[in-house]
């Protein structure tokens, strides 16, 4: 009985003396892997144009279902996304939509502070996959600051 007892005193004299890792979360930010899946991001050419041509591949191999897709298209027959959302409330962040994109339209972004009040906040529609994260939750913090 008392054998227990001192193998878990030793547990916990052992780690009592290391150094501690517990980071200040907001001062001190994890450091995230190369091929981690954060925020999802709609790129651009050059030009200014989405590269999306709303072949809805993305919105397809979605096992969470949370893509919209609305098409429409252009004068010179182009199709492009007109509605394109991704409710990130749903999302599991698995990175199909971005393996399956022929176009690499959509990236997936090492962002990981999403957090929101509301669930609407989380879906995002075609301007905000478009800004890039790190501006998106900039501005917002300095609105509310």
């Amino acid at each position: 009985m008392i054998i227990p007892l001192l193998q878990g005193l030793k547990l916990t004299l052992k780690f009592f003396f290391t150094k501690k890792i517990t980071m200040r979360y907001p001062e001190e930010k994890w450091e995230v892997a190369p091929r981690w899946r954060g925020r999802h991001f709609l790129t651009r050419f050059e030009s200014g144009k989405i590269r999306c041509v709303a072949c809805m591949l993305c919105a397809t191999a979605c096992p969470a279902e949370c893509i919209r897709i609305v098409a429409a298209v252009e004068p010179d027959n182009r199709k492009y996304p007109e509605i394109y959302e991704i409710d990130l409330g749903r999302c599991i962040f698995c990175g199909h939509c971005v393996e399956v994109c022929p176009r690499h339209a959509i990236e997936m972004t090492p962002v990981y502070e999403i957090s929101e009040y509301s669930r609407e906040a989380l879906i995002l529609d075609k301007e905000a996959l478009m800004t890039p994260p790190q501006e998106r939750y900039v501005s917002k913090e300095r609105k509310a600051g």
